[in-house]
């Protein structure tokens, strides 16, 4: 990749993981107020795909590919990872739930070999077996793991197979409609497990939820710019600055801070991943 072409992608998925992250300390906010993790998550499909309707330019026959196998898989993949994190957000603080979830980019670089025929290196396979040790930190398996840790890595598990669906279908939908087809089918999947009695409605909840929404969706259609433009496997190690943000962001507004062992684990995740770019870029 060029410096300026290498930049760009920087800049689109480092700009994603800002607004999700922003997107789930809303989602945080509203279920702490005592709405269900399943309600805000269908919120963010179903007002994202409101909103955005009328700037998706749907075209002549578009609706119908909404019943398409690969679509509604993808789609429902991105529900679940959102779900699943959400879930996890209840009981955890922001960062080492970020923490367990960044299983995804080593579920992104298998299935993006296995699947895609994406390129493996020994530097990068090594790295990102390294970064797998620093989730083992943060999610403390066997003795230390709690069930909300366990969505975290479900979470992980979701978002990962989404990255490499993403890439998989990037080339042949716009990026716009593969946007909307993920928010038109989770809110239609999600929709039976939003029922549930809610909080009274306030303005500031109603800011919580356009957040919450907006900031997803906007978030993972950069993601889908930025897989157009690259392969899943360079995309994955950049995700890893969403763990730098939450931890910020945790502090800033939760007033967290992780415990020694798992602010280890995210350190070593987060050389790992900065090594994981500087051997993507070798590669090259």
């Amino acid at each position: 990749m060029t410096g300026s072409f290498q930049l760009r992608v920087v800049a689109m998925v480092v700009g994603a993981m800002i607004l999700i992250v922003g997107g789930d300390v809303a989602g945080r906010m509203l279920t702490s107020a005592g709405f269900s993790q399943f309600f805000v998550a269908w919120t963010r499909f179903a007002l994202a795909a409101f909103l955005l309707a009328p700037v998706v330019g749907l075209q002549e026959g578009e609706m119908r590919l909404l019943l398409k196998p690969a679509l509604m898989f993808r789609a429902c993949l991105i529900a679940g990872g959102i779900a699943s994190i959400l879930t996890a957000l209840k009981t955890e603080q922001l960062a080492t739930v970020f923490g367990g979830f960044f299983v995804g980019p080593i579920i992104s670089y298998a299935l993006s070999a296995i699947f895609l025929k994406e390129k493996v290196t020994v530097p990068r396979t090594v790295l990102l077996l390294v970064s797998f040790g620093g989730v083992l930190l943060v999610v403390k398996p066997g003795f230390g793991m709690t069930p909300g840790l366990g969505f975290a890595l479900l979470a992980g598990v979701f978002h990962g197979s989404y990255l490499v669906a993403t890439r998989w279908l990037a080339g042949s939908y716009r990026p716009r409609f593969l946007l909307f087809s993920q928010l038109v089918i989770g809110s239609i999947v999600l929709a039976p497990l939003a029922i549930a009695p809610l909080p009274s409605m306030t303005l500031p909840f109603v800011g919580f939820i356009t957040i919450s929404a907006m900031g997803s969706a906007i978030g993972n259609l950069l993601l889908v710019h930025a897989n157009r433009a690259a392969e899943a496997s360079v995309i994955a190690p950049l995700i890893y600055s969403q763990i730098i943000i939450a931890t910020v962001f945790g502090f800033l507004f939760f007033g967290e801070w992780p415990d020694s062992i798992a602010l280890l684990g995210l350190a070593v995740i987060i050389t790992a991943g900065a090594g994981s770019i500087w051997a993507a870029g070798r590669a090259k």
